[in-house]
Formats: structure tokens, C-alpha cells, sequence
């Protein structure tokens, strides 16, 4: 499912270049959980934004299902991210001016691949899977952090993507919070085969992944 080589990524700054991702290796089978682990400044967000075609890399290749990413136009990464690849990031970024099921929706209407009504009735089930059936009209200023983590993930998985992309999706909630998300998504990657990627630095999250990448310094170590 996803496979990159020899990723970098530099950036030029007063000291002169600084590679914040360097020569990247890693596979990670469909259907798989894989965890990115390391300390913070280590590389981590900045390796998650080229898998996910938001940052253009320095070197090497990312594909996704047999794609090269890089060497998609832009309308063409723009249209494969959107149909392919679910994003929760560490804060849910929700639009404060929609309802819920308005913020779930937006990814699939954008797209337009299907008739509003039958987004609509997937974004409904999606936010009464994450428990909050009763809260479709509600806006994100009317539900807790966790709840709106929970929006997070239904709007990731409206367009059903192959691979779901986690950033430290659970880093400012509580413990018992994040054991319930990190739950929802090994139960979406069990049940849907939907290919996981998550970046955290909680060790005991990471454990529960089929394989783990250690990056330190912009590398991966072993």
C-alpha cells in the first residue's frame, strides 16, 4: 500500500541546509497498522506531511497503491488525496461556523463523487459510530476536545480512504479519551482493512502496531 524511498526532506536556513527528513525507507502492507515513533523535532510530522502529498519532498518517492505521488500534476495529487488518503491531524481543525455533519461532509463534497443525499447518510452513521448521533446539528464549540477528535475521524473516513493518516491524533486528551480513539481506529483498521499510519509518542500506543519506525534525526533507526 504505501512504500517510500530514500524520502528527504532539506530546508535552507541561516546555518545553511538542514535536512529534516534524510533518506527514508519503509513499506507498510495494506491493511497494516504502523506506528512512527521519536522525539519531538525528530522528523516525524514532516516525513507524515510528504506520505500524504502536502509536502513536496527534497528527494526520493513516495507511492500509494502502485502511485507516485510527486509525479501527480497538482489538480491530479489534489483529486488522489482527496479520494484515497483520510487525515486526523493533532488538533481536529473543525470549521467553527459548520455543524458537524456539515465539517464530516465537506471532504466528499468537494469530491463530488456521489449524490449529496448519500453523503449525507454516510456522515450521519459515521458520527453515530463515534457516538454522536444526537450531536449532527451541533457546532464544535458544543462538544468537548475528544468529541470534536471523534468529527476528526468521521471526516477522514467520509471519501472511505485505503489509507488513514494519524498525526499525534491523541496528544492533548486524557487518558481515558485517548484509549477510546485509538480504539475507534484499530477498529476501523480491523474491521473496514483500512491501511493505518500513525505518529505518536506514546509508547504504549505504538506497541499495539503490527510494525514501528523509529526516526531519529530525520532517519529511521533500528
Amino acid at each position: 500500500m504505501l512504500a517510500c524511498r530514500q524520502l528527504g526532506k532539506s530546508y535552507a536556513t541561516e546555518r545553511g541546509v538542514v535536512a529534516a527528513v534524510a533518506g527514508v525507507d519503509l513499506e507498510v502492507p495494506a491493511g497494516q497498522f504502523a506506528a512512527i515513533i521519536g522525539r519531538s523535532g525528530s522528523g516525524k510530522s514532516t516525513l507524515m506531511a510528504m506520505i500524504g502529498g502536502l509536502s513536496r519532498p527534497s528527494t526520493g518517492t513516495v507511492k500509494i497503491d502502485g502511485t507516485d505521488l510527486w509525479q501527480l500534476s497538482e489538480n491530479a495529487l489534489a483529486a488522489f488525496r482527496n479520494e484515497k488518503i483520510g487525515y486526523v491531524f493533532q488538533f481536529a481543525s473543525l470549521l467553527p461556523t459548520l455543524r458537524l455533519i456539515d465539517n464530516v461532509t465537506l471532504p466528499a463534497m468537494l469530491g463530488r463523487r456521489r449524490p449529496e443525499a448519500d453523503i449525507l447518510t454516510r456522515a450521519g452513521r459515521l458520527l453515530e459510530r463515534m457516538g454522536l448521533g444526537a450531536y449532527l446539528d451541533a457546532y464544535p464549540a458544543e462538544i468537548s476536545a475528544g468529541e470534536q477528535r471523534r468529527v476528526a475521524i468521521a471526516r477522514a473516513l467520509i471519501n472511505d480512504p485505503e489509507l488513514l493518516l494519524a498525526d499525534e491524533p491523541t496528544s492533548d486528551l486524557d487518558e481515558q479519551t485517548e484509549i477510546e480513539i485509538m480504539d475507534e481506529l484499530l477498529t476501523i483498521n480491523r474491521e473496514v482493512g483500512t491501511t493505518l499510519v500513525l505518529v505518536t509518542h506514546n509508547l504504549a500506543l505504538a506497541g499495539r502496531a503490527q510494525q514501528i519506525f523509529h526516526i531519529a534525526n530525520g532517519a529511521i533507526v533500528t
